[in-house]
C-alpha cells in the first residue's frame, strides 16, 4: 500500500523503514528536514509539508499520525484536515487520551473520512520485533489498512479492538498495567540490592527469565540494564509519567474499580521525584532500555 507518515521521532522513523522494508510505500514528513532526508536514504519518498505529501498519495488516502500526544497532535490533525477527501482514513498512533479520539472520530467523520485510534507499543525495539496495536474506529477502514497494520506487527500482533477510542483505551490499560510491572520489579531489586546477601542482579534477572513464573520481556531489558551499569549509578532515579497511568487511575475510579496496584505505581512515580532510590533507578533504566527514554545523570558516586 502507500500512505503517508507523519512524525519521525523515535519510533515514526522505525516504523517508516519497517514499512518499506514490507514493501509498502512511505511518504514520510517531519518538521526536522534532516530526519526526513534520513528517511528517504532508506528508502521512504519525502516531502516537505502536509500539503506536498497529500499531493503524493494516491486516491483513498492513508495519513498516519506519529507525533506526541495533546497539542502538537490536535494542530498537526488540523493541517491534515485541510486537504482530506471523502473517504480517506487518518491513524493516530501516538498516546492520545481515548476520549479525544472519540471526539476526533466523530470531527473527522464530518468530513466524510475515517479515524482509527492505533495503540502503538514496542518502543524502539519495534523495528527488528514488531509493534503491538490496537485499533478502534470504523471496521471497514481497519480492514483497509489491515496490510499496513500486519507489516508493523509481529504475527498475532494486531487487535481490531472496538468502536472509536477503543484502540486508546486498550493502549492506556496497557501501560497502566505496565507502571505496576515495573513497580514489582524495583521494589524486589531493591530488597535485592539493600540485602546482606548483595547477589549479582545482573544474574538474577537473567535466572529469572529461565521458566520463572515472574519472567517477561520487561526483566530481560533489566538484565540488560544491569549488564551495562550494575549499580544504575549513572542513572538518577527520576521517573516521568507521560499520561496513560493518570488516566488509568482516572478510568479505575470513575467505573469504581479498586485498581490499588496501578495506583500505588502511579504515586510512587511521582515521590521519585523528590529522592533517588535504587528502585527508581531500575524504573529509569527500564523505560530508557524499552522506549528510549531519556535518563537524567546522577552525580558521579563518592568512594
Amino acid at each position: 500500500m502507500k500512505l503517508g507518515l507523519i512524525g519521525l521521532g523515535k519510533m515514526g522513523a522505525n516504523m517508516a523503514q519497517r514499512l518499506t522494508a514490507g514493501g509498502h510505500q512511505v511518504v514520510v514528513f517531519d518538521r526536522d528536514s534532516s530526519v526526513v532526508a534520513s528517511a528517504a536514504m532508506k528508502g521512504a519518498i519525502g516531502s516537505a509539508s502536509i500539503g506536498d505529501m497529500a499531493g503524493k498519495l494516491d486516491s483513498r488516502r492513508v495519513f498516519w499520525l506519529m507525533v506526541p500526544a495533546g497539542e502538537i497532535t490536535e494542530n498537526v490533525l488540523g493541517e491534515v484536515e485541510n486537504h482530506l477527501h471523502k473517504g480517506d482514513i487518518v491513524i493516530d498512533g501516538g498516546n492520545s487520551y481515548y476520549k479525544e479520539s472519540v471526539r476526533r472520530h466523530r470531527q473527522i467523520a464530518a468530513r466524510g473520512a475515517h479515524f482509527l485510534d492505533c495503540g502503538t507499543s514496542g518502543g524502539v525495539w519495534g523495528l527488528k520485533n514488531g509493534y503491538c496495536l490496537m485499533v478502534g474506529g470504523d471496521r471497514d477502514a481497519f480492514e483497509y489498512v489491515e496490510p499496513i497494520l500486519r507489516t508493523l506487527a509481529p504475527p498475532d500482533g494486531c487487535l481490531y479492538a472496538g468502536g472509536p477510542g477503543a484502540g486508546h483505551f486498550v493502549k492506556m490499560i496497557h501501560n497502566g498495567v505496565e507502571y505496576g510491572m515495573m513497580q514489582a520489579y524495583a521494589e524486589g531489586f531493591e530488597i535485592l540490592q539493600a540485602s546482606q546477601y548483595k547477589p549479582d542482579l545482573e544474574k538474577v534477572a537473567h535466572l529469572w527469565n529461565q521458566g520463572s513464573v515472574v519472567r517477561s520481556w520487561l526483566l530481560e531489558l533489566l538484565e540488560r540494564a544491569f549488564g551495562e551499569d550494575p549499580g544504575l549509578d549513572r542513572i538518577k532515579g527520576y521517573v516521568p509519567d507521560s499520561g496513560e497511568g493518570r488516566w488509568t487511575v482516572k478510568e479505575a475510579i470513575d467505573l469504581d474499580v479498586p485498581a490499588i496496584c496501578l495506583t500505588y505505581a502511579l504515586m510512587n512515580r511521582f515521590r521519585s521525584r523528590q529522592e533517588n532510590t535504587f528502585g527508581d533507578r531500575v524504573q529509569a533504566a527500564l523505560r530508557n532500555q524499552f522506549g528510549g527514554h531519556a535518563v537524567q545523570s546522577a552525580e558521579p558516586a563518592r568512594k
